[in-house]
């Protein structure tokens, strides 16, 4: 691939960064129509989590898990959802995503159908941040 948006979203969305952890980086997604949406992603360029060494996997697969509680620590959804697709960007990329049940979409997918993008004041987005990172620690 030529060029993935992932590899260098760090960098781009760092208004939205949450924590760096051994194994991948951690965002608040920008749109937050689902409250507290997560994005996780590998550090490196993989596409698949058999390519990863099964230490590295088993790591990073702790990370995952410890983003999910600390999401459900500050936001007490009904459930978390995971979502690690890739078919339209190839990177190992987590959606991590509070879910509760008074939501217009609940039960369904997130991508179930169209819904209007919520943005964020930046002060909003920020005490969001640190509010999960707190959870982190």
């Amino acid at each position: 691939m030529t060029h993935c948006p992932m590899c260098s979203r760090w960098d781009t969305d760092h208004d939205l960064r949450i924590t760096e952890l051994p194994h991948s980086y951690v965002i608040l997604n920008r749109d937050q129509f689902f409250p507290g949406y997560t994005l996780q992603f590998t550090k490196t360029h993989v596409t698949e989590l058999f390519h990863l060494d099964r230490d590295v996997r088993s790591a990073l697969m702790d990370e995952v898990s410890a983003v999910a509680h600390a999401l459900f620590a500050v936001y007490a959804p009904a459930k978390i959802n995971y979502e690690l697709l890739g078919n339209m960007v190839p990177h190992i990329h987590w959606h991590i995503v509070p879910r509760f049940s008074s939501e217009p979409l609940w039960p369904r997918p997130i991508w179930a159908e169209q819904h209007i993008e919520r943005f964020l004041l930046p002060d909003d987005y920020r005490n969001q941040i640190e509010k999960i990172r707190g959870a982190l620690s």
